[in-house]
């Protein structure tokens, strides 16, 4: 099986701006938001996870996925884009993320980057793909850890136990440094729309 890795953006970078759509969870008073914009985000860590409904690395992951949202939660805040081209795969639209969303049970908020204008800020490559900001001493969201979840890839045999990611989401609510020591996520790459691939993209995964 192909795979793509990420590009591994810079620590440091600010968190993008952004308002996009929710297509499952992100419940305020009880009433399902239809946006949600970097703006109204609290204060405190930030997990961004580029996945998608139709991935086989992403559906790899899916029970991790669910076990990290019950740990961290409501600590840290975690957030599903996803960013694939609904031209040429129509079942990452609204009604497959959703299904998605229902079969894990999943309740964070998860978000329809149809423009794949956050993707492109965040200089994405493949699904899964992580991002862990938190605030900095300006109270400015700032990127701590991107890449992979852990070592598990389908038919690997290794756990399935978000190591990586969870030492940096346990540092970062310790108010510890975060290991410079990352390495890439790998799965399926981001699909972009015809015409309109970045300059990173490779062959299609």
């Amino acid at each position: 099986m192909a795979v793509t890795p990420s590009t591994m953006l810079p620590l440091g970078e600010a968190l993008p701006a952004f308002r996009l759509p929710v297509v499952s969870g992100g419940l305020r008073n009880g009433v399902a938001a239809a946006t949600l914009s970097d703006s109204e985000l609290p204060p405190q860590p930030l997990l961004l996870m580029l996945i998608c409904a139709h991935c086989p690395f992403v559906k790899h992951v899916e029970p991790e996925l669910s076990r990290l949202a019950e740990h961290y939660s409501p600590e840290v805040t975690l957030l599903a884009i996803s960013s694939n081209s609904l031209i040429t795969h129509p079942q990452d639209g609204p009604e497959g993320l959703r299904h998605q969303a229902e079969q894990r049970q999943w309740r964070f908020p998860y978000l329809l980057d149809e423009q794949q204008s956050l993707a492109k800020a965040l200089k994405g490559a493949c699904t899964p793909e992580f991002y862990l900001f938190s605030p900095n001493e300006a109270g400015l969201q700032s990127l701590r850890y991107r890449g992979q979840l852990d070592g598990s890839r389908p038919g690997n045999d290794q756990p399935l136990d978000g190591r990586d990611l969870r030492m940096a989401l346990d540092a970062v609510l310790n108010g510890q440094p975060v290991s410079g020591e990352q390495r890439p996520s790998v799965g399926c790459n981001i699909k972009w729309h015809p015409g309109q691939e970045p300059p990173w993209f490779g062959a299609p995964a």
